[in-house]
């Protein structure tokens, strides 16, 4: 009785074939309009900082160095896939890949660092990036923003012209321990 049972259940398990796939070997495709990791053209962006006021898991710092240097900070360690800094970016230069398997042993592998030249503007003394035709127009910022990149902390404070002591204040910030 018993016998004629599990032979009925192998059959029924042999009948409908391999369903599971292959996976360390032949990985699944990501289905369409799938949002991974975030990837900048560097080129394309203007330094408007929108992509790192609008991180909901604040991977994004930037940090204004001088006058005309900006420095662009993505943590990918901490980052959820949301794609709001692709949405929110005016000049498209930031898309989402189909890449999401990114374990990795060293953090370095996963952040991205970028370096963008802002020229001033002579009347209103406003930032603007030099390649982007128009590009002064659209951002609406003004001043400078003193995150603390090497810490990956963001501290919202911003001033009207550049200041070495708020600079120096942020530069020992520490995240607060548990």
């Amino acid at each position: 009785m018993w016998l004629t049972s599990k032979i009925k259940q192998v059959l029924m398990v042999m009948k409908p074939g391999v369903v599971t796939l292959n996976y360390p070997e032949q990985p699944a495709p990501a289905p369409k309009n799938f949002r991974g990791a975030p990837v900048w053209d560097h080129h394309k962006c203007i330094g408007c900082g929108g992509c790192s006021d609008h991180c909901p898991s604040r991977c994004i710092l930037t940090r204004d160095v001088c006058q005309e240097l900006r420095v662009m900070l993505y943590d990918g360690s901490r980052c959820t896939y949301c794609g709001r800094c692709a949405d929110i970016c005016p000049e498209d230069a930031i898309t989402m890949s189909n890449s999401f398997q990114m374990a990795c042993e060293n953090k370095e592998d996963i952040t991205t660092r970028l370096e963008l030249f802002m020229m001033t503007c002579q009347r209103c003394g406003r930032c603007y990036e030099m390649e982007n035709t128009n590009s002064i127009d659209r951002i609406d910022l003004k001043g400078f923003r003193y995150d603390n990149l090497e810490q990956r902390a963001m501290i919202r404070k911003t001033t009207e012209n550049f200041s070495l002591e708020v600079l120096a204040e942020t530069e020992h910030y520490e995240r607060p321990s548990k």
